[in-house]
């Protein structure tokens, strides 16, 4: 599974070189990564499961790779807010999750999903991919480049994930912008039971200290256990 391509220009050109120096592009006070496995006193808190929604593609784009902006060799982007989104699977003692599938899929900047039901199916940016993949590697480790959520009727902004593992059940989620006002009238982030169970499905998209072009990073660690869900 090829799990990113080589960016001109701007972006980065692996992505080892985008981790390393995410560090010091996003605000301060971001989550740091944490290579020790084993290295928490008390158990890490499981993030909550949620429902994948009634718009998993019908049927997958041809280009299921981790740049979600462009399609193939495709010269054209998508629209939006360019977002590099990164984190780590983990178990709750943090060790590394290798050889698992990340799987995401959203909306377009208007709204719409790779989804026959979707209601303004008519409007899609087809420049943007919808759906992308990616193989976890020794620590853990996933990255998309995608666009930063946005909302559309009934949903606050998130981003849907799914994580495969052989030998267990699929584990879904969605991924959440912090601050953004539409999760206090969102049913489902609403419906999470606790505070602590919220924040650890919403997460900063922090603007990149050194990119020209406004790009976002957010970071959202995946940890694995078994939750009810939302």
């Amino acid at each position: 599974m090829q799990n990113h391509r080589q960016f001109p220009g701007a972006f980065p050109q692996t992505r080892r070189h985008f981790l390393t120096n995410l560090s010091a592009g996003v605000a301060a006070g971001s989550t740091l990564w944490f290579d020790t496995p084993g290295a928490f006193a008390e158990e890490l808190m499981r993030t909550q499961s949620q429902t994948p929604g009634p718009f998993y593609p019908t049927k997958l784009p041809l280009d299921t790779d981790n740049d979600l902006l462009v399609i193939n060799d495709a010269i054209t982007p998508a629209i939006g807010e360019i977002t590099h989104l990164t984190g780590r699977l983990t178990d709750t003692k943090g060790r590394p999750i290798r050889n698992a599938v990340v799987e995401i899929w959203q909306c377009d900047s208007s709204g719409a999903y790779l989804h026959e039901k979707s209601d303004n199916l008519d409007k899609r940016d087809k420049n943007f991919q919808s759906f992308g993949r990616f193989l976890t590697g020794s620590t853990g480790e996933y990255y998309f480049r995608t666009i930063k959520p946005v909302a559309y009727p009934g949903r606050t902004p998130h981003i849907h994930f799914a994580v495969k593992r052989k030998g267990q059940p699929r584990f879904t989620t969605q991924c959440y912008v912090q601050g953004n006002p539409g999760n206090q009238r969102d049913v489902l982030w609403k419906r999470i039971p606790t505070d602590r169970a919220r924040q650890s499905v919403t997460v900063e998209f922090a603007k990149m200290q050194d990119s020209a072009i406004g790009e976002l990073a957010a970071k959202f660690d995946i940890v694995l256990g078994k939750t009810p869900k939302a």
